[in-house]
């Protein structure tokens, strides 16, 4: 258990899962740049954050909703959590102050783009319902991503495999949050898409790490830091 002013963001597990030496540029050297694609993604969740609680037949949509994980060591916002309808004691269902009848969370994350071919979303989705599980004490098996170019829902179920990459990817983020240290870079096409490239610099950190090491082998010394 993680005590809470010891808490880190959901949203740096999205930043950890793309490159560590981002996640520590943001979240340690309290570095930030926006470029197209971050101002697009800060100005859609804005919107969604924004709009009200609203309430349809069979489903309750929560928007901006506060989370937290004590086990996880995470705390965050939701863009959107649906609770739907459910039997009275169904598996999985709440029940929510103000409301009768029981209800089934699931979260709802909405993105910029397209489906990425990493984990990112996948994870902070994921590390948002393992934070619902623990709020409200009951499982949670399914969310939803939103992506504004399709503008579709993908559905993501809460598998063991998802559930167990997340918790170590949060377990890693205290980690690395403790010493305190941000890794060397290392460049990848990826890269370029980056809004920190300039204070990064890949190419050019990346290069030179390569020179320390090949000079502490060659002098039989100890690598220089990055």
């Amino acid at each position: 258990m993680v005590d809470e002013d010891d808490l880190l963001p959901i949203s740096g597990l999205q930043h950890l899962v793309f490159c560590e030496r981002q996640w520590a540029l943001i979240h340690i050297e309290q570095q930030w740049e926006e470029n197209r694609l971050t101002a697009e993604g800060r100005i859609l969740h804005d919107r969604v954050h924004e709009a009200e609680t609203e309430v349809r037949p069979g489903v309750v949509i929560a928007r901006g909703l506060r989370l937290q994980s004590r086990r996880l060591g995470l705390t965050g916002q939701a863009d959107v959590v649906e609770f739907h309808e459910a039997d009275a004691g169904a598996e999985g269902s709440v029940q929510l102050p103000g409301r009768k009848g029981w209800w089934r969370p699931f979260p709802v994350e909405y993105k910029r783009g397209r489906p990425k071919p990493d984990t990112c979303d996948e994870v902070q989705l994921c590390a948002e319902a393992m934070c619902l599980e623990e709020m409200f004490g009951v499982g949670i098996e399914r969310g939803a991503l939103f992506y504004g170019k399709p503008r579709r829902r993908s559905e993501v179920r809460f598998d063991a495999a998802l559930k167990g990459e997340t918790a170590a990817l949060a377990q890693r983020m205290h980690e690395l949050y403790s010493v305190r240290r941000t890794p060397a870079a290392v460049y990848s096409k990826k890269c370029d898409s980056c809004s920190l490239y300039d204070r990064c610099l890949p190419r050019a950190t990346s290069k030179r790490t390569a020179v320390d090491r090949y000079m502490a082998s060659a002098l039989g010394g100890k690598e220089m830091g990055p």
